[in-house]
């Protein structure tokens, strides 16, 4: 199963039907994208929750003035079935700059804007805007 398009759905669906939080269990990929996608404002406060075996990641939802959610859409890229991977050259701005994709090079899991940067390149795991 792939957990990260999981927590991303998860995410989506409840934004959808304006839930406040949402809980996807946890583990310590989830939780760094779940900072990246705090620090970047498509989602509110993220705390972890549990003890050993039932963990999980509590992630408040971020809605505009208008009550619309912060996350328009996404697409998953590297899935279980087909990596991948881009080098900093073929790295491209995400909807003219207004999304993001989520890169794991390594120097660990960064934006597409940290990326270029830093002339990284690595799988990339997901677009959002």
């Amino acid at each position: 199963m792939d957990t990260i398009s999981d927590m991303l759905i998860r995410i989506k669906n409840a934004q959808a039907v304006k839930k406040d939080s949402v809980e996807v269990p946890h583990s310590k990929l989830r939780m760094e994208i779940a900072k990246i996608l705090q620090t970047r404002g498509f989602i509110g406060e993220i705390a972890k929750r549990g003890k050993k075996l039932r963990k999980s990641i509590s992630i408040n939802l971020a809605y505009g003035e208008d009550g619309a959610g912060k996350i328009n859409g996404l697409r998953r890229l590297s899935k279980l079935s087909k990596r991948v991977y881009k080098s900093a050259r073929e790295l491209r701005p995400v909807r003219n700059g207004t999304g993001m994709a989520i890169i794991s090079t390594s120097k660990g899991l960064v934006t597409d804007d940290e990326a270029r940067k830093k002339h990284l390149g690595g799988e990339v795991f997901f677009e959002i805007w």
